[in-house]
């Protein structure tokens, strides 16, 4: 597992964490999924799918239930590739980071719940999209960004 902190003040550190996922969900050409965030944070922002953990949920479950419910796609997930805590207003996010697999690989993802808009990027795309803060820069590090 892979850990990247965000800037934290010493302050923040007595912050209530909301733990969160991300989901790396590769096509097969190779393409990384991604969704415009359709609220806060990072409104109108590229990120990788995924939300909050509910209550009693798994890891994985949260992030195969924030996939279906952000592009209507089922995957199923795998093992973890990275950590990331990010500040928030009054929070600090804890953003567990799973690859995931496509269980339909010819399904075609639609935005839903709080995304307005999906895509399957490749490495061209990912240069022209304005991503979420030092997200190239950690998917990159972690080793699961298209080449």
């Amino acid at each position: 597992m892979r850990t990247v902190q965000g800037v934290l003040p010493t302050a923040d550190a007595a912050l209530p964490v909301v733990a969160c996922v991300g989901a790396v969900v590769l096509d097969a050409r190779g393409r990384l999924l991604l969704v415009r965030r359709g609220h806060e944070p990072s409104r109108g922002l590229w990120s990788v799918p995924g939300g909050r953990v509910e209550t009693g949920e798994s890891v994985a479950a949260a992030v195969e239930r924030e996939v279906r419910e952000e592009t209507g796609l089922a995957v199923q997930a795998g093992a973890e590739v990275g950590r990331v805590r990010i500040p928030g207003q009054g929070v600090v996010y804890d953003v567990v980071d799973l690859a995931c697999t496509l269980l339909d690989p010819a399904a075609v993802p639609v935005a839903g719940d709080d995304a307005d808009d999906v895509v399957f990027a490749d490495a061209a795309d990912l240069e022209r999209l304005t991503c979420t803060p030092r997200l190239l820069e950690t998917l990159r590090g972690w080793g699961v960004l298209p080449s």
